[in-house]
């Protein structure tokens, strides 16, 4: 089973010429953090990254990227987004076979798809959901470009309530305390969607610090009370619940920006936060 891309050609470049200098440009754009140097002895544990258009949300991704890049490698990033379709099964992961971008294929690790399907009740074997969804396809492309050889785990949520996003964290650790596997999880979400970029910068900055504290019921309450438009809440929450399960002390933020920033309309602007857990 190979899954086509769906959003190359409109959130990222289609030709893998292009791509690369897309990538390259994410980088080096004032936004962005500059190409990765050298690999330190550092484990990378979870994190952050936005999901729009290169364009828009790659300067602040690439933020991740270069922590990714700096650190010990890892052979599987769980990588979690939200179901923005509304198609397939509620809390999906992505079964076996491979995913295809521009930058050529990468493995699904069907090995611990069955082991999180066998532990999580509430996980389906679903292809369905991730067809035509753009939520962690485009973090594929970031991984290419700063790693030669890995695997991924695609979960796609169609429900982000906060229990289900707290016991989806919680079977991630346990998969993690049961593997002999180097394993990073990616949570992907955009933050306050439309809004002046004073007004998404400020309600952005006061959501994010709960998350940076790992407090995730305070940064699910926040986000409920303010009316929040962060579509990959439910991500955040289990990527934060799996980093201070397996004892990730705190949030760092890399990087906040607007489509404002990257863009230059600040009128109607959406937020992006690059975010690792350590």
């Amino acid at each position: 089973m190979v899954r086509t891309p769906a959003a190359a050609g409109t959130f990222y470049s289609l030709k893998r010429e292009d791509l690369i200098k897309e990538l390259e440009y994410c980088f080096k754009h004032k936004v962005g953090p500059g190409l990765p140097g050298k690999r330190a002895n550092k484990r990378f544990i979870a994190g952050v990254s936005p999901h729009a258009g290169y364009v828009y949300s790659g300067p602040v991704a690439a933020h991740l990227y270069k922590r990714i890049a700096e650190s010990k490698k890892v052979g599987t990033f769980i990588i979690i987004g939200p179901n923005h379709t509304g198609v397939g099964a509620p809390l999906s992961i992505f079964p076996e076979g491979s995913w295809a971008t521009p930058l050529g294929q990468v493995e699904i690790d069907s090995e611990l798809v069955k082991e999180l399907v066998k532990d999580y009740e509430y996980l389906t074997e679903d292809e369905t959901a991730h067809a035509y969804e753009h939520s962690i396809e485009v973090q594929v492309p970031f991984l290419q470009f700063v790693e030669k050889k890995f695997k991924i785990v695609p979960i796609c949520m169609g429900v982000q309530d906060y229990k289900t996003s707290v016991e989806l964290g919680q079977a991630i650790a346990r998969l993690i305390t049961r593997s002999r596997k180097k394993i990073g999880v990616i949570a992907s979400s955009d933050w306050t969607h439309y809004q002046p970029d004073p007004v998404a910068r400020e309600n952005d900055l006061k959501a994010i610090k709960p998350l940076l504290d790992l407090n995730t019921e305070r940064f699910f309450n926040l986000l409920v009370e303010t009316g929040s438009t962060a579509c990959g809440y439910g991500p955040m929450i289990a990527t934060a619940t799996y980093a201070s399960t397996i004892g990730a002390k705190k949030g760092k933020l890399l990087k906040y920006a607007t489509s404002g920033d990257t863009y230059g309309d600040k009128r109607s602007v959406v937020g992006y936060a690059a975010i690792e857990f350590e």
